[in-house]
């Protein structure tokens, strides 16, 4: 018995995501395994990008419309570390405590336990005032380490850590 689509496991037939033109400028590893899948990108076919949804979605009067972008938890795990349900729960977690206390963007960079957090950069300030509950909410998420980047928030800040050649490669087999 051979690998079978989820698509055709489930009796669907085909299952979409929420890709668009703009992700292409990004690495994205998971493309490989979206195209062993066969899973369509109906947005991206359509050369729908981020600005164009979000200004359909304003013209169609869609709460969402001007949300923040979400990429998928696993874009805050270095490359080459084992992605865990137990380590996405963590990242999920601080990036939730983050939310509440304001931070509209916040991203949770997960170095197993050290994290690196991401906000728009005119929030810095306002992480650097929280420090006392953000320290003591990740100590108890398990991080020892906690680090605000002075950059920050900032889409494909994982992928500098690749070098060109690594890249390349990764590329090459993402086909």
């Amino acid at each position: 018995m051979g690998f079978e689509p989820p698509a055709q496991k489930n009796k669907l037939n085909f299952i979409i995501d929420a890709s668009n033109i703009s992700d292409k400028d990004d690495f994205r590893p998971g493309d490989k395994a979206k195209n062993e899948l066969k899973i369509h990108s109906p947005l991206q076919e359509a050369d729908f990008s981020k600005e164009d949804i979000r200004r359909t979605s304003k013209k169609l009067g869609l709460i969402t419309w001007n949300k923040p972008s979400l990429a998928c938890l696993a874009s805050r795990i270095p490359y080459g570390i084992k992605i865990s349900l137990s380590i996405l729960e963590r990242i999920y977690r601080a990036e939730k405590f983050l939310r509440q206390l304001g931070f509209k963007v916040a991203r949770s960079r997960h170095y197993n336990n050290f994290c690196r957090i991401e906000v728009l950069s005119g929030d810095i300030h306002s992480v650097i005032k929280k420090r006392d509950l953000i320290i003591k909410k990740f100590r108890r998420l398990g991080y020892d380490y906690i680090t605000v980047d002075l950059e920050g928030y900032r889409m494909g800040s994982m992928n500098p850590a690749l070098s060109k050649k690594l890249k390349f490669a990764l590329q090459e087999r993402a086909g």
